[in-house]
């Protein structure tokens, strides 16, 4: 049986004679984008896709692409604009995309920031946080960004100036984890304008685009337009050549690697790794540190050009039994003829205990710079500012009170939540967040968090027995 990927595939060309006898209003963008979408496989017909649209042309053009050309007739299509409130009549911007949905008749989520953004990239992190928790919420399959030619040359160019490496090069990529897809990449914003221009588009205008105290508004509108009228009048298209050859670059060494790795690596789990020290060392430098580099981003640690040469050295020149940190949370340990990448826990982590069977206790632990004090009782009710009471019968020991993992939930009567949603409603920081305990069981139930939430369940009764918490702090000196 055809998969549903052949089947659109298919039914993309059977309509390409109809839709340019009976939809002479489509231009040659939506030709092109069609078989962009196809050739590439980007998303099929029954995936469901989260449309990030800040009310300017890039993303309404992407916006009107998907829902009126005929060939992606039946798409599920949810908008999503995030609020940054970085202007004062941002709140507008929301109400305004919010009428286009109504008008055009796709569903919309809007999010708004709930602490105040200071610059670009904290926009950008909380645009793409609720992007994605929205996807998530939605079971959605993909976050659409209508990123196009134009930004990807002034992300290398940015990146060139900021002194990447070769790898940086690569500039924005068309798809990244965990769901974010950029249709539009291939496509320069001239050809935008065109496409708003015949159809009518009318875009929302962002005043903060001209202020040149950002910087991609800098090299968008002053620093690139004066290299092509001075320097090179094809810089844009050099730099997205740039980023092509950079991209085949990465993929050759990607292949090559594969077998490298699997030479070189003598066993791995989710917490260490152990490779082989004589063949490692028998390449040459620059060779090395493309690989201990590519092995740390296995574990989702970035090792920075320093600490990559000083790992090299330590590789070369430790005795055996001698361990280096080598990242926030990596180390490289020498063993004999072997080496070992470790992933410890981080600072930020913090220490954590188990309480392993019910009965009475207390307990210290230390989270950023708070030190905690925890009591547990099965014959009396503690009293403190933070206590909570929980049915004995239907918790799975051992508890374990330690830091909150970005991927917690807790779980009320209505459903569950997760904790980092919890925190940005009630304003904490990050900081406070990793500083702030959390309870969980054995099987990873979120208990409580004190002084911020407890679950709905395992409420104590007369019959069911209980096990009593309570937590206090301080401030380390």
């Amino acid at each position: 049986m055809a998969s549903n990927q052949t089947v659109w595939i298919f039914f993309i060309r059977s309509w390409k004679m109809y839709i340019a006898r009976d939809f002479p209003m489509l231009c040659d963008l939506n030709y092109r984008f069609q078989e962009h979408v196809e050739e590439k496989k980007l998303f099929s017909r029954d995936d469901g896709l989260l449309v990030g649209v800040s009310g300017g042309l890039d993303s309404l053009v992407l916006l009107h692409l998907l829902h009126f050309d005929p060939v992606f007739a039946g798409l599920n299509i949810v908008i999503g604009h995030f609020d940054h409130g970085m202007r004062s009549q941002s709140h507008l911007d929301a109400l305004w995309v919010k009428g286009l949905a109504q008008a055009w008749g796709i569903r919309c989520e809007i999010g708004r920031a709930d602490y105040m953004l200071s610059s670009e990239n904290d926009a950008r992190i909380a645009r793409y946080e609720f992007l994605e928790d929205t996807r998530d919420s939605l079971n959605l399959d993909w976050v659409l960004t209508a990123h196009h030619a134009d930004d990807q040359a002034e992300t290398v160019l940015f990146r060139i100036l900021r002194g990447t490496g070769v790898w940086g090069l690569n500039g924005i990529l068309e798809s990244r984890s965990p769901a974010i897809l950029r249709p539009l990449l291939p496509f320069s914003r001239d050809e935008l304008e065109e496409y708003a221009k015949r159809m009518g588009i009318q875009a929302l205008q962002d005043p903060t685009n001209f202020d040149s105290g950002f910087a991609r508004n800098a090299l968008r509108n002053e620093i690139l337009p004066q290299i092509e009228e001075n320097v090179a009048p094809a810089a844009r298209h050099s730099l997205i050549r740039l980023s092509q050859i950079a991209t085949e670059h990465r993929n050759a060494w990607s292949s090559v690697l594969q077998k490298i790795c699997a030479d070189l690596i003598l066993s791995s789990d989710s917490d260490r790794m152990i490779l082989d020290r004589k063949l490692f060392l028998s390449f040459n430098d620059e060779a090395c540190a493309i690989i201990l580099r590519e092995l740390c981003q296995q574990f989702a640690v970035n090792l920075s050009e320093s600490a990559t040469r000083s790992a090299l050295v330590f590789s070369r020149k430790s005795q055996s039994g001698n361990r280096m940190n080598i990242g926030g949370s990596m180390s490289l340990i020498r063993s004999f003829d072997k080496l070992l990448l470790v992933k410890t826990e981080s600072k930020l982590m913090g220490e954590s205990f188990a309480i392993e069977v019910p009965g009475v206790g207390i307990a210290d632990l230390t989270l950023g710079r708070k030190r905690w004090t925890t009591s547990w009782s099965t014959e009396v009710v503690l009293e403190d500012a933070w206590c909570e009471v929980f049915c004995l019968k239907q918790l799975a020991f051992p508890l374990c009170v330690r830091n909150w993992n970005p991927g917690d939930k807790i779980t009320y009567s209505y459903g569950s939540k997760k904790l980092k949603k919890i925190f940005s409603e009630k304003k904490i920081s990050v900081e406070r967040r990793f500083e702030t305990p959390v309870v969980v069981d054995a099987v990873g139930r979120t208990l409580w968090i004190p002084g911020v939430s407890r679950t709905s369940l395992f409420i104590a009764g007369k019959e069911t027995g209980m096990f009593s918490m309570s937590v206090s702090s301080s401030v380390k000196s």
